[in-house]
């Protein structure tokens, strides 16, 4: 069986004028054939965190960790079975219309993702894949409308055997394995810091623009 894990940093608010509105949104999928591995990268550091901050958090997220932490997560995954596919918005250049269409857009840029594992044979189609999305949404229909989607183009466009599930990253560690991921490739782009992408820019395939 085939895993990916879904995550995404930045927002999809074009409300400029607020403060923390960002000027990029990435989505990244993390996909494996062997999902222990990537656990036990997140148990590792885990345990090397402070005892009382571990009790605390609970779930590794990659925006509230130290550097050191996200350095030491970075160098314990490239060194794993697992490759990397993103795509990045310039939130300033997507279309008036997609910009009040947030759930459209998401569900369309996650299946151009998809496509491209697919048809580039990062995955075997033969097996069963796994997409494991981190929650995003407390909507139930939205949540069922991006399984539905994801699931009907999968089966439609490539007869392939797939099971969509949304999980909370404290269900499901490989998502606090890709929120790590997802964030360095984000401040690549927001920030201009490259320091933690290249780093594990080796397992990244592919990383494209969706409106160059």
């Amino acid at each position: 069986m085939a895993y990916i894990f879904l995550d995404e940093s930045g927002d999809l608010g074009f409300d400029f004028e607020k403060k923390r509105t960002t000027k990029y949104f990435v989505v990244t999928f993390l996909f494996v054939n062997e999902k222990r591995p990537i656990e036990k990268i997140i148990k590792s550091i885990h345990r090397g965190l402070r005892k009382n901050y571990r009790i605390m958090t609970g779930v590794l997220h990659a925006h509230k960790e130290e550097p050191i932490t996200c350095s030491r997560f970075c160098k314990k995954i490239i060194k794993k079975a697992c490759k990397i596919m993103t795509i990045y918005l310039n939130k300033l250049k997507v279309y008036t219309r997609l910009q009040d269409e947030k759930q459209i857009l998401y569900n369309y840029v996650t299946n151009i993702l998809l496509d491209r594992i697919i048809t580039k044979k990062l995955v075997d189609k033969t097996k069963r894949i796994h997409l494991i999305a981190s929650r995003r949404e407390t909507n139930k229909f939205l949540n069922e409308n991006f399984k539905n989607y994801l699931t009907n183009q999968a089966r439609n466009n490539y007869r392939v055997d797939i099971k969509i599930e949304i999980k909370t990253p404290y269900e499901e560690k490989g998502l606090q394995a890709v929120d790590f991921i997802s964030w360095a490739i984000f401040r690549k782009y927001e920030y201009g810091d490259d320091s933690y992408y290249n780093i594990i820019k080796e397992k990244i395939v592919e990383e494209n623009s969706l409106f160059p």
